[in-house]
C-alpha cells in the first residue's frame, strides 16, 4: 500500500505541462513537492496566490506566506499575490485546469463529501464548493477506508455533499480509479503489492474491472 507521500507522487503524474492547478488541504498539498521535472505548472491557492512553490526548508519559513490550509509555503519567481475576490474569480471562470482535493467519501457516480461530519464543529465549506462546481478536472486524493476499516468509496455518500457528479479520478493507498460514464469505479491501476481481491474488499461501491490491471509506477 502507498503512504500519503506515495499518493501525492502518483497524483503528480497527472499534471500536464502549462496546467493551472489548485491543491486542496491535506494530502493534495504534498503534490507541490513532486511535480515532475520539465513540467511547467502554476499552483494556485484560493487564499490569493499564483505561483506556489514546494514547502519551505525547516528554519526558512515565512509566516506571512501560507496556503489555504494555513501551512507555510514558498513562492516561485513570477508569483502573484492578490485578494480572495480575484482568486475566486479565477476559479469560478474556470481558469483552473485541475483541482486536487481530499475527501471523506466519494460515490460511484462522482459525488464528493469532504467538508462536514454532522455533530462536529467546522468553520465552513471554505473554497471546496466553488472548486468542485467550477473545475474542469477533479482528482481526489484519499484513504480507501476510514479508521474503522469501512470503505469510503460508496454507492451513495452518507455525509453532506460538497459537489454532485464532479469527480473524475481517485487515487488511494490501494488503487487508481476513475468514475465511469454510466457510474461505478473503474479500476485503472493497483498499488505495488496490492491484489485485486484487497481492492474489492475495500470498495463498497460498484467496482469495474476490465482486463489485466497494472501496478502503479511511482
Amino acid at each position: 500500500m502507498l503512504d500519503k507521500i506515495g499518493i501525492a507522487k502518483r497524483i503528480a503524474q497527472e499534471i500536464k505541462n502549462n496546467y493551472y492547478v489548485n491543491l486542496g488541504i491535506g494530502i493534495p498539498t504534498l503534490v507541490a513537492n513532486y511535480i515532475p521535472e520539465g513540467i511547467n505548472v502554476v499552483l494556485q491557492s484560493e487564499n490569493g496566490l499564483l505561483g506556489m512553490g514546494p514547502f519551505p526548508i525547516e528554519g526558512e519559513e515565512d509566516p506571512d506566506l501560507i496556503n489555504a490550509g494555513k501551512q507555510t509555503i514558498t513562492t516561485l519567481p513570477g508569483s502573484s499575490i492578490f485578494d480572495s475576490a480575484m482568486s475566486f474569480g479565477m476559479i469560478r471562470s474556470q481558469k483552473v485546469d485541475l483541482t486536487i482535493l481530499g475527501a471523506m467519501e466519494v460515490s460511484e457516480n462522482g459525488d464528493i463529501a469532504n467538508w462536514k461530519i454532522p455533530g462536529k464543529m467546522v468553520k465552513g465549506m471554505g473554497g471546496a464548493m466553488d472548486l468542485v462546481a467550477s473545475a474542469k478536472n477533479i482528482i481526489v486524493a484519499m484513504q480507501h477506508v476510514n479508521k474503522a476499516g469501512e470503505s469510503k468509496l460508496l454507492p451513495q455518500c452518507s455525509l453532506p455533499l460538497t459537489g454532485v457528479k464532479c469527480v473524475k479520478k481517485i487515487v488511494t493507498e490501494l488503487a487508481v480509479l476513475e468514475i465511469a460514464t454510466d457510474g461505478g469505479f473503474r479500476l485503472l491501476e493497483r498499488a505495488p503489492g496490492v491484489t485485486i481481491d484487497e481492492i474489492k474488499k475495500a470498495t463498497a461501491g460498484k467496482l469495474i474491472i476490465e482486463g489485466d490491471i497494472p501496478e502503479m509506477k511511482i
